[in-house]
């Protein structure tokens, strides 16, 4: 299975497939239906009778149950198809470092870039490993391209083996999840599933049953302009006033100086002129409380500084994005605990852990398909470093099959 689900994940990552939160359209971007389509073109050449691409980019499947039983929870196994706008993924040239032997591993495409072990120590677990990186001068796409091949491989070994006892599997492909709409407009009822897992998370024997809550924060300052040559006085730079509310952020709540349990207030983006300026941010934490709380402490810092220009104002607006999966997952635990048996299944040690970001799986989850996450196998996402190992991709696809597995055996 090692080759056959690295052969795909090296066929899906030269494909194009960045979101793109600018764009209003789903797909945000239509180079991801280019990604979409081989997909259903595989799904229906491995037998997956239904796969088809809908009209906003989605790729739905099933694979048919193989058991007598009529009481087995139809279970859906996804992962999304875009990668993250953060850095470049046009021109992906997928490199293998076959049996690594430990240390630091230089890139080739740009000598700079290099994958430290003092950085990654899971690398240290990795020797003997195949890895397969980027060439440096862009990101890899293993997050989430390795997880669909590991479904795709799974689909395909469940299918050849029919003599496998499962119940009806759904697949799910989704875009933009990378700026969060993986599934705004995904057809629940069509999908048919009672729960599901995400194929979506980092180190080999992981599984997440939270993530962070989130919120988007906009605002929008309207400052006072006139001629500099006579603003003695009277001019307001609505730029200036945006800097001064970012550099009044606390440094301790910054995601460079967080980690573990705690949030952050992390702006993303600035524009502006001397009249008007907009400052974007993201807030997380892992409570509701958490997220009201380091709103209101943004709103505070806001209203100070404002409070030096009396000519001016601002608006603040908060936008939901996403809540913590584990109130929901908690009602349903058998989920996780049979995604944790079949870690075990597969031959590693499972590890419960927290997610410092999301998934599409804690949107489904608070729309009625309650979904945890299930590692993928890669590491350094949204970046240049960005690498996988085959052999733990071969691992996924095994704990998918458990999984299915499992399902039967205990319904």
């Amino acid at each position: 299975m090692a080759d056959s689900v690295t052969d795909r994940f090296l066929r899906y990552v030269v494909i194009d497939t960045q979101s793109d939160a600018k764009s209003p359209t789903q797909p945000s971007t239509m180079k991801q239906k280019d990604l979409g389509r081989l997909l259903v073109e595989e799904l229906l050449a491995i037998g997956v009778s239904d796969a088809h691409l809908d009209e906003h980019g989605y790729v739905y499947g099933t694979i048919p149950a193989t058991t007598t039983k009529n009481n087995v929870p139809v279970v859906c196994f996804t992962a999304h198809m875009d990668t993250a706008p953060d850095f470049s993924g046009t021109g992906v040239k997928p490199q293998i470092v076959k049996n690594y032997q430990g240390g630091d591993i230089r890139l080739v495409g740009d000598q700079t870039q290099v994958i430290r072990v003092s950085e990654h120590s899971v690398l240290k677990d990795l020797i003997g490993h195949d890895i397969v990186t980027s060439d440096g001068t862009t990101l890899l796409g293993a997050d989430d391209k390795a997880g669909i091949a590991e479904i795709m491989s799974a689909a395909e070994f469940l299918i050849n083996n029919p003599d496998i006892k499962h119940g009806a599997i759904r697949i799910l492909f989704t875009t933009d999840e990378e700026i969060g709409r993986g599934v705004d407009k995904v057809d629940l009822a069509k999908l048919g599933a009672d729960f599901g897992y995400t194929l979506d998370g980092e180190t080999a024997g992981t599984i997440e049953d939270e993530t962070f809550s989130a919120d988007a924060v906009e605002i929008d300052i309207r400052g006072v302009a006139i001629h500099p040559g006579f603003a003695y006085g009277k001019m307001e730079n609505a730029i200036r006033i945006a800097g001064a509310i970012i550099d009044r952020l606390p440094k301790d709540l910054a995601p460079e100086t967080t980690r573990g349990r705690d949030g952050f207030i992390h702006p993303t983006g600035i524009s502006g002129v001397m009249e008007r300026a907009n400052l974007s941010f993201i807030i997380r934490d892992f409570t509701e409380q958490g997220l009201k709380t380091k709103e209101a402490l943004l709103e505070k810092i806001t209203r100070e500084v404002l409070a030096a220009y009396p000519g001016s104002s601002f608006t603040f607006t908060v936008k939901e994005q996403y809540r913590n999966m584990k109130a929901v997952l908690d009602r349903h635990p058998e989920i996780v605990d049979y995604a944790v048996e079949a870690i075990r299944r597969a031959g590693m040690e499972p590890v419960r852990g927290s997610i410092r970001g999301g998934t599409d799986g804690s949107r489904l989850s608070f729309m009625g398909l309650p979904c945890p996450n299930i590692f993928a196998g890669g590491h350094a996402f949204h970046s240049p470093l960005e690498f996988v190992s085959s052999q733990d991709m071969e691992k996924a696809v095994k704990t998918v099959v458990e999984l299915a597995k499992l399902w039967e055996e205990r319904a």
